[in-house]
Parts: structure tokens; sequence; C-alpha cells
């Protein structure tokens, strides 16, 4: 099967930066589309950014310009920038990998357990 592990989450100030990390471990033929999603208390998981394995990126309007997703093929991990931060950020961000776990197989989607990003205003 596959592992999603997210890493970098944590509490900044207003304004600042932070970099999140997810890597992708275990068994499979191919990762597909990478993204990062999330969800603040009492409020839906949205995405955030995604990216193919291709390098094609598409982002939610409120992120666009501030946030930047990235990937390394080789090393099967995906990542966020995130500049300017706002308070409003602040949620839980959870990874996604759509994955072909054999060749032929059909694709499934895998999660991380999410890593928490607090923006103090």
């Amino acid at each position: 099967q596959v592992q999603l592990v997210e890493s970098g989450g944590g509490l900044v100030q207003a304004g600042g930066s932070l970099r999140l990390s997810c890597a992708a471990s275990g068994s499979f033929f191919s990762i597909n589309a990478m993204g990062w999603y999330r969800q603040a208390p009492g409020k839906q998981r949205e995405l955030v950014a995604t990216i193919t394995s291709g390098g094609s990126t598409n982002y939610s309007g409120s992120v666009k310009g501030r946030f930047t997703i990235s990937r390394d093929n080789a090393k099967n991990t995906v990542y966020l920038e995130m500049n300017s931060l706002k308070p409003e950020d602040t949620a839980a961000y959870y990874c996604n990998a759509d994955v072909t776990v054999r060749l032929f197989s059909a694709r499934r989607s895998f999660w991380g357990p999410g890593t928490q990003v607090t923006i103090a205003s």
C-alpha cells in the first residue's frame, strides 16, 4: 500500500512563511497527481493546490500568488511553499496522492494524517 507523511506545519505570525512536505512510501506502480487540501475547524475540507506528474499546477483562488506547489518525482515528495500567510490560512493541511498501485489496476486516492498550520494575527 501507500503511506503519506506530512511535515513542516507549525505556528507562525501573519505575513510569515512555511514549507510543507509530503513523502509517499510503500509499494506502488506510479503516482499521478498529488495535492494539498486543508480543513479548518467547523468547515469542509477544501482544495489548496494540485500538481500532475508532469508538473501542471492548479490553485484555489484564495492561495493563488501566495502558495507554490512543487514535487520531486524521484523522491515521491510534494511540497507546498506558503508565503504571506494569513490567519484564515489556519487549518489542518492534508496531502493527497492519486496512485496507480499496480500496472493496469484502477487508480486510488490516498491521504496523509495531516499537519497543523496555525497563523497568529
